[in-house]
């Protein structure tokens, strides 16, 4: 069986890679910004049998404590195809040593968020939960999270109209 393709992956601007780090409160000195957003490298399948396509951090994480949180802008955007979501976990090896989790548990990444005001910014929120005292580090590069294209549907009397304007949450401002 042929995999089908309904995706593609790019960069978002430099400026909103460059907003988006200090909106965050990630310390990167001013002149690394550039260096970073040059070296983001765009999500890969591992081997030919991977489904998840690996996201990587585009910075060191120096240490993640547990029962810490940090929100990564990863520079990336994902054009999908409409009746396709792509649907974000945390790689399973960290998911399994530090019981590392996304923030919202599974990040959902819908067609119509790739022309956000954010420019579809895909921004990943982790958490360290371990009780075992582990410290999660990671270096600039190293995959971290994992994405998998999903076909979905919907029901016969769905009549959805509403038009994404804004980026996280915004799906809500539609139902006005």
């Amino acid at each position: 069986m042929s995999a089908i393709k309904m995706a593609e992956f790019e960069k978002v601007s430099f400026n909103r890679f460059s907003d988006d780090i200090k909106a965050v409160g990630i310390q990167v000195p001013e002149n690394r910004v550039n260096e970073i957003y040059e070296n983001i490298r765009l999500p890969k399948r591992a081997t030919a049998g991977s489904a998840g396509y690996d996201f990587y951090i585009p910075f060191d994480l120096e240490q993640l404590l547990p029962n810490q949180t940090v929100t990564i802008p990863t520079g990336i955007r994902a054009r999908v195809d409409e009746g396709w979501v792509l649907v974000c976990c945390p790689r399973s090896g960290l998911g399994f040593k530090y019981r590392m989790r996304l923030n919202n548990t599974v990040g959902i990444i819908d067609s119509d968020y790739y022309g956000a005001k954010n420019e579809g910014h895909i921004m990943i929120r982790i958490t360290n939960e371990s009780n075992d005292g582990k410290v999660i580090s990671l270096k600039a590069g190293d995959a971290f999270v994992q994405g998998i294209f999903l076909p979905f549907g919907i029901t016969y009397t769905d009549d959805a109209s509403g038009v994404r304007q804004g980026g996280f949450g915004s799906t809500t401002d539609t139902k006005k």
